[in-house]
């Protein structure tokens, strides 16, 4: 595996090292993008396993391997933080991740129930996610605590990330595959629907059109992105005011694909990226 230098140790982590961000592929772009928006003087370290894409319907054993196995390359690379930036990977390993590295900041994501429950005037909201977030335990307690006395409706969408991967964001397709998905929960009456996946905000004008504008679209990133302010100024490793971000891209797949679709999703017009063998890291 490697070093996984800063793991367990106990020197204050410098501030002007880099956020790390993980996701199974290019949907935690999302979340990078929102801690960017956020934190401008933040450098940042995002790797993307796309070789495993996407992790959804993997065995939760699987998922939680690799997951554990990219965190420790990104630990090796000195991050200060970590994102699990994929409900998947949050799902299946954010409970044993900071089990096993207590000393590092970890954020994950996780679908989000609370504030769909708190904001709905139906009564009713719907959560599209993969089958690896929703089977999980930590899905069903988020129900349990926070969307008492209102209807909660599940989507599975199986071939979004594929198409996110592939570029794919608009189109016939793509709308004709939204709403054989989002049909059933918008004839339930929904008001609030949940992006339960990082890839699906990418998709977020074909998924309104789907459903209507008298649905309200939750992206879980910007709340993601505070979380990780607020850990790291209560840590106080927030970079300075005058600091020059740097940010850096690595894929287990074609680093030239991951570049283009970079700058297809985010802007980043030259990203900085890398191919990591998956024999050394992530395999």
């Amino acid at each position: 595996m490697g070093n996984e230098m800063g793991a367990g140790s106990d020197e204050i982590i410098a501030v002007d090292r880099p956020i790390g961000l993980f996701d199974s592929g290019v949907g935690g772009l999302s979340v990078w993008r929102a801690v960017v928006q956020r934190l401008p003087n933040e450098s940042t370290l995002y790797l993307a396993d796309q070789v495993h894409v996407p992790y959804g319907a993997r065995p939760r054993a699987e998922i939680e391997a690799l997951t554990h196995k990219a965190v420790a390359w990104l630990l090796a690379q000195n991050v200060k933080l970590v994102v699990i930036a994929c409900n998947t990977a949050s799902a299946a390993a954010l409970d044993s991740l900071r089990q096993r590295w207590p000393k590092i900041p970890i954020v994950g994501m996780e679908p989000a129930v609370k504030p769909a429950s708190a904001r709905t005037v139906t009564g009713k909201v719907g959560i599209m996610a993969t089958p690896g977030t929703l089977q999980a335990e930590r899905f069903h307690l988020l129900v349990e605590r926070f969307a008492g006395g209102v209807d909660v409706y599940t989507q599975i969408c199986p071939g979004l990330v594929e198409m996110v991967e592939a570029g794919q964001l608009d189109g016939q397709e793509i709308d004709a595959r939204l709403h054989l998905l989002l049909d059933p929960l918008t004839d339930r009456g929904i008001d609030q629907l949940v992006l339960g996946c990082t890839h699906y905000p990418f998709l977020a004008p074909a998924i309104q059109r789907a459903v209507g504008q008298e649905v309200t679209l939750i992206d879980p990133a910007p709340a993601v992105a505070k979380q990780v302010q607020n850990v790291l100024a209560s840590r106080q490793q927030l970079a300075p005011p005058a600091a020059v971000p740097d940010h850096r891209f690595t894929t287990t797949a074609a680093a030239d694909a991951f570049a283009a679709t970079i700058r297809r999703l985010v802007g980043v017009e030259a990203p900085r990226t890398t191919h990591l063998a998956t024999t050394t890291a992530i395999s």
